[in-house]
């Protein structure tokens, strides 16, 4: 069957099981768990003959020639003995079940692995079918996938402002499917001819990553296993781990990352009546700036740890960050004085699989210590301001922020120049001084300058719809947050 075939072939499949109640982020776990398999049997064969480490028993034959009750007693074998190997074969099946109810859908599914020589395939071939399940996924609003997936053309264009350099070091400290770190992966096999120094270093020492949910820790290993990052034996390139919780002691080169949006950070833990509560979660960190149980400005101070000296982040953050008072008036001083912090992208709504979400990406680069600020200007890129998206009507193209991308001009962004001007006061592009930003009221970069007006004629009937929605879930959450702060002075 021809390549560009088989993504659809999957997914069918995946439409196929919903039928018998099996969600599509259980179908793609399973997938998942058989490709591993299916691959490794294919890489322990003439004319690869790798040890790959899974016994004898578990192999892919074992499964394709069992039926019935005895492939589902078999397949919960395979899982839990995989579970006790090491490296990324107990990365990726630490905590698997098997979650198809039905045999026979179970053996289709094998069949269906079983029909692909998945080895011959390129790793963009393999990796494109992969992420287009992930995307799919994430556009499943019911299933909650989204929040870990960034769209693509906004991944793509901060990876073509930070223009990262072969041999470098890339993080992401909240990796969720692997999106901003296989981004840089494909932009320098793009546009540098990588020697075999490079290649390897790209493959086991470029990229690493964190991510605390155990489910999507899992398809991001496969989603850069696939992509050709790490090996079957290999130690993973992701940690399932808050990140937040300590220091690593790793520096990294560049850091492109969506912190994941939402309420403030919290644990859960159960009472001396056994009853469950959540706990805001603070981190107590001697290398932050302030102390704080905003997950936001916390990612931000981590990031600026993890930053070497001169080293570069792009970093997607929701409005708050620039404008909250207190510890985050506290975060945005520091990040002007230790960092050049250089440009906003102020992004537009509808571009996320969560509604409602106001966001921004700032770039900046970390500098050595100096007894005044490092920070001199800050240009902003108003992208929100009368634009508006939608995921499936309008949704967000790379060629929709090419102007932004020409205005950054990567390439020497010390030569940059105004769209703005009192002649065209809705010039999207504008520089501030820092003593601009420092005499606003809490240091606030949450700057705009274009009228927006009320007028919605431009608008389709699904956008107007989209708007409709949008303005329900800020109501919903400020009343959220409006019924906490009466709870607090009730206590």
């Amino acid at each position: 069957m021809a390549d560009s075939n088989i993504g659809q072939k999957i997914w069918s499949m995946a439409n196929a099981l919903r039928d018998d109640g099996i969600g599509k982020s259980d179908y793609l776990e399973q997938l998942t768990y058989l490709l591993f398999i299916k691959m490794a049997d294919e890489y322990s064969k003439p004319p690869y003959n790798r040890k790959i480490g899974i016994p004898q028993d578990c192999g892919w034959d074992t499964l394709k020639t069992k039926s019935g009750d005895e492939l589902f007693r078999h397949y919960q074998y395979v899982l839990e003995t995989l579970a006790r190997q090491s490296g990324t074969l107990q990365q990726i099946y630490t905590g698997s079940q098997n979650k198809v109810s039905n045999p026979a859908q179970l053996a289709k599914i094998i069949s269906m692995v079983d029909a692909e020589n998945w080895s011959s395939m390129s790793s963009d071939v393999k990796g494109d079918i992969y992420e287009g399940l992930l995307q799919k996924i994430a556009e499943d609003t019911k299933s909650g996938a989204g929040q870990y997936f960034t769209p693509r053309a906004l991944i793509n264009t901060m990876v073509k402002c930070v223009i990262p350099q072969p041999g470098r070091t890339v993080a992401d400290p909240c990796c969720g499917s692997g999106g901003f770190l296989l981004a840089v992966k494909s932009y320098l096999e793009q546009n540098f001819r990588l020697d075999r120094d490079q290649k390897e270093f790209l493959k086991f020492h470029t990229f690493k990553g964190w991510e605390i949910v155990q489910s999507t820790y899992r398809l991001c290993l496969m989603n850069l296993f696939l992509h050709n990052i790490s090996d079957f034996d290999g130690v993973p390139p992701i940690y399932r781990v808050d990140s937040l919780l300590s220091d690593s002691g790793d520096r990294f080169d560049y850091i492109l990352t969506n912190p994941p949006f939402g309420k403030k950070s919290a644990m859960t833990f159960t009472n001396e009546q056994g009853e469950q509560e959540q706990d805001e979660l603070v981190y107590n960190r001697q290398d932050f700036w302030a102390t704080s149980s905003n997950k936001q400005l916390n990612f931000v101070q981590h990031i600026h740890t993890l930053l070497k000296t001169n080293g570069t982040a792009a970093v997607v953050v929701p409005d708050n960050v620039l404008f909250e008072g207190g510890a985050g008036e506290t975060v945005r001083k520091k990040l002007l004085e230790t960092t050049d912090l250089h440009t906003i992208l102020r992004l537009p709504t509808g571009i996320f699989y969560a509604q409602g979400v106001k966001a921004n990406v700032i770039f900046f680069e970390n500098k050595v210590a100096n007894p005044t600020h490092q920070t001199k200007e800050v240009w902003i890129y108003d992208f929100r301001t009368k634009v508006h998206f939608t995921l499936k009507k309008n949704p967000l193209k790379e060629s929709d922020l090419e102007d932004f991308v020409r205005c950054y001009h990567p390439e020497n962004r010390h030569v940059r120049k105004e769209t703005y001007s009192m002649e065209n006061p809705d010039g999207r592009w504008r520089k501030f001084t820092y003593d601009e930003i420092i005499a606003r009221d809490k240091t606030s970069l949450d700057i705009t300058w274009i009228k927006s007006g009320d007028d919605t004629d431009d608008y389709t009937l699904v956008e107007l719809l989209d708007l409709i929605k949008e303005k329900s879930t800020a109501i919903v959450t400020a009343v959220g947050k409006l019924e906490e702060l009466i709870g607090e002075v009730d206590e």
